[in-house]
Parts: structure tokens; C-alpha cells; sequence
């Protein structure tokens, strides 16, 4: 068998965890799959992967293997594109993952005019707000918001991701303006049920030190817009991304608290397979969000 395409077979084994995804990837049979890998493994006299009936990794050997023929799939492919009209014309169907309301509020106003851009590339979107495996999904491409902590994928940075404590005009002068994080102690505050911590709300002093403030409060949300939507109704005292809130703040129809103790040290980044880095669909489409969003989004403009 050719030693590329058992190569080949090995990466989208060891992506997929499975015999049976990869040669669905590739549109062969799990047998022919089963048995490239088996030949590289007798060729290489080591065995790449420990299998069980019930999971399927990466033996050490098998995991140093497996960076180097990654990243000589992508110099191939890197090859075979720069001849390519594919390098011309980004075309195929795009996967994207984002979270919801990034999702609705700015990604989904722009793919008209990226559609009509690139009119070979089709756009299968899934919004939601859960943390998903690229490779094991089978996404081109995600829109992360917060620290990155996968190492195992390229990120390009497209703007920050400022955090803003704020509430309506109503509720602050029914209870009053907390003029420190502690004061927020008696207030009612909206929990993001999202987060590891959610009656946690993290800030820092003037001088950088950083602590955590425990809050209390009548709602708790798993989606920013619920909680936007209760913070215009005077309900109580929110922390969201400035992408939801930001035209309320430029509106006044909410107040931003506290700005002061907010650590901003957060950015929102499209995040794709190392082994995609290349993907002209994929960099057009990083390059079109990087045009229109700019390293100060136009939600920021103004307060």
C-alpha cells in the first residue's frame, strides 16, 4: 500500500478516534482503513495505537508519529493548493461552530455579503453555547470567546472580548449604584449558569490583584440574551460581553457599573485544525471576519 495514504489513514484514525469515522472521511471501507494502518504499523516494526473494544488512543510512539505526519499532510497539501484554482476560488462546504449569541447578533448579519463574496462555498452553522471538538465534529472552523487552552489548534485573533457589569436605569435608582465590586452585596445580580463558577464574578483592584466576588440573585441563565433582556426589565445587575450589551450602553437604556475592577484580558478568536491551516475556505473565511469586526469592534465604538 502507499505509504501516504496509510499515513493518510493513521491521521484521520488518531483525529476521529475511530476506524470507522475516519474511513468515512476518507469514503472507504473500515477494512481498507484497518489495513493501512496495520501496514504502516508492520512497516515501522511499532505499534501506534492501544485498542480496546471500547476506546481507541495514541501509544507514545504513536503520538510523535502522528505530529510529524500531520504537519507533512499539510506541507503536501500546501503543495498541491499552490497549483490549485482551489488557491483562486475558495469553494466547498464550510463548517462553522459559534456561540449563540455571537452567532445571531454578528456572524449571521455578515454571511450574506460572504456568501455573495465566495458564491462556491455553502455554509452549514451551529450555534450553540457548548464546548465542541472541531476534529471529532467534523468543523472547519469556531468562533471562541475567553482563554484558549486547546494548544492543538491555530488561533487568529479577531478582537477583544471586554466584560462589562451594568444595569438599567430603573433598577439603579431603585437600589442604588454599587461604587465597588463589594457593594454589590445585597444587590441582585444575573448569573451566566454557563460558567464554572457562576456566583463568582471575577475583578481586580487598581493596582492588579485579583480576587472574586460571591454575588446573589432571584435569575440564573445559561444564554446572554435572557440575561440582557432582564437587565433592561430592571430586574438586576448583569455582567455580559460588551458584543451583547453594547448597543444598549451606547443607547443608555443600561449603565455600565464598576469599570474599573474589570480585568479585560479576554479575545474572541476563530480557532481551526492545525491540519486545516491551509483550507482556502477556511482563510477567506477568517480573512472576511478579521475585514469587518477590526481590533476595535464596531460594538466598542461608542458608550
Amino acid at each position: 500500500m502507499d505509504r501516504l495514504d496509510s499515513m493518510e489513514a493513521f491521521v484521520r484514525v488518531a483525529d476521529s478516534h475511530s476506524f470507522s469515522e475516519a474511513a468515512r472521511r476518507l469514503g472507504l471501507s473500515k477494512s481498507v482503513v484497518s489495513r493501512q494502518v496495520s501496514a504502516l504499523e508492520s512497516q515501522l516494526g511499532a505499534r501506534l495505537f492501544h485498542r480496546t473494544t471500547r476506546s481507541l488512543s495514541l501509544t507514545e510512539i504513536g503520538q510523535a508519529y502522528y505530529e510529524r505526519c500531520a504537519r507533512i499532510l499539510a506541507e503536501i497539501e500546501e503543495a498541491n493548493l499552490s497549483v490549485s484554482s482551489l488557491q483562486a476560488a475558495p469553494r466547498g462546504k464550510l463548517r462553522i461552530n459559534a456561540p449563540m449569541s455571537f452567532g445571531v447578533l454578528h456572524l449571521a448579519p455578515l454571511l450574506p455579503a460572504f456568501l455573495a463574496r465566495y458564491p462556491q462555498i455553502d455554509i452549514d452553522m451551529a450555534m450553540n453555547d457548548r464546548f465542541v471538538s472541531l476534529v471529532d465534529e467534523g468543523f472547519d472552523v469556531a468562533v471562541r470567546i475567553g482563554k484558549l487552552e486547546d494548544s492543538s489548534l491555530i488561533a487568529r485573533y479577531l478582537a477583544p472580548a471586554r466584560r462589562v457589569v451594568c444595569a438599567s436605569p430603573a433598577y439603579l435608582e431603585q437600589y442604588g449604584t454599587p461604587l465597588t465590586p463589594n457593594d454589590l452585596d445585597g444587590h441582585c445580580c444575573l448569573t451566566y449558569s454557563n460558567r464554572t463558577t457562576p456566583e463568582e464574578w471575577p475583578f481586580h483592584t487598581l493596582e492588579g490583584q485579583r480576587w472574586a466576588v460571591e454575588v446573589h440573585g432571584r435569575l440564573r441563565v445559561d444564554n446572554g440574551d435572557a440575561l440582557r433582556e432582564a437587565a433592561l426589565g430592571g430586574v438586576g445587575i448583569v455582567t455580559l460581553p460588551s458584543f451583547i450589551v453594547g448597543r444598549d450602553l451606547q443607547a443608555g437604556s443600561l449603565v455600565p457599573l464598576l469599570s474599573e475592577y474589570i480585568p479585560q484580558d479576554l479575545a474572541i478568536h476563530a480557532v481551526y485544525p492545525h491540519n486545516r491551516h491551509l483550507s482556502p475556505k477556511v482563510r477567506a473565511f477568517v480573512d472576511f471576519l478579521v475585514e469587518h469586526i477590526g481590533s476595535r469592534p464596531y460594538w466598542d465604538l461608542v458608550e
